[in-house]
C-alpha cells in the first residue's frame, strides 16, 4: 500500500497504521512520522531541509524580492526510513542492500 502526501491522511496516521497492522498490509509512507509510529517504511523529503528552504525563500520575499523573480526551489534531500520491527512482524525480509542505503533503520 502506498500512502501519498495528504494532510487528511497525516492527521489520521494512527488509524491508518492500526488498519495496516491489523490486515498485515505492507505500506510505504511519505513522511517519517509513519515509520516512527510503527509503519513499515517511509520515503520522502527531509522535513528539516524543506522548512529551512521555505524560511530562506520567505526571508527573501520579506526583504523585498518579488516572488515572481525568485527561482523555483526543488527538494534535493529525501530520506528512507525502515522499521525493522514492523518488517519482522509482517514476515518481510529486508535485503541488506536496502538497509545499507537507508538513512535510518528503526530496530
Amino acid at each position: 500500500m502506498l500512502i501519498p502526501p495528504d494532510a487528511f491522511l497525516f492527521i489520521r496516521r494512527a488509524q491508518i497504521l492500526t488498519l495496516a497492522a491489523r490486515h498485515a498490509l505492507p505500506a510505504i509512507y511519505y513522511d517519517r512520522e509513519f515509520a516512527d509510529s510503527g509503519g513499515l517504511m517511509s520515503y520522502g523529503p527531509d522535513r528539516v531541509i524543506t522548512f529551512q528552504q521555505a524560511g530562506i525563500y520567505t526571508g527573501r520575499v520579506l526583504k523585498g524580492e518579488k516572488p515572481a523573480d525568485l527561482p523555483v526551489m526543488q527538494l534535493t534531500k529525501f530520506e528512507l526510513v525502515i522499521n525493522l520491527s514492523t518488517a519482522r512482524a509482517l514476515g518481510i525480509p529486508v535485503p541488506n542492500t536496502l538497509l545499507a542505503i537507508a538513512d535510518e533503520v528503526i530496530e
